[in-house]
């Protein structure tokens, strides 16, 4: 299976971007404390919207990102994260073609 990339690009108060990046990185290390589902992440912000953060995933594959999604409530940091995220602006899964 090929690797899966997420983009997932969401609206936060600027006041809470500091800890949407920490519990970010708490919840990549969760979903990877079984076994190494995300091989890299990057956290990034728009140039033009300061509030706008998007998440870029590299996953292992699609499985992995299915599983994943079961599992997303049982994660300690998933909570707080979608208390402090504002409007979800766009979230997908892209394969590589090449």
């Amino acid at each position: 299976m090929s690797l899966c990339y997420e983009v997932a690009i969401f609206k936060v108060e600027k006041k809470h971007i500091p800890r949407v990046m920490a519990l970010s990185l708490l919840l990549f290390d969760e979903i990877n404390q079984a076994g190494i589902v995300i091989s890299s992440y990057d956290i990034i912000q728009n140039t033009e919207s300061d509030d706008q953060l998007c998440w870029q995933l590299t996953w292992v594959n699609q499985d992995a990102v299915k599983a994943t999604a079961k599992k997303w409530a049982s994660f300690p940091s998933s909570l707080e994260i979608e208390s402090l995220v504002g409007e979800k602006i766009y979230y997908g899964h892209f394969l590589s073609l090449l």
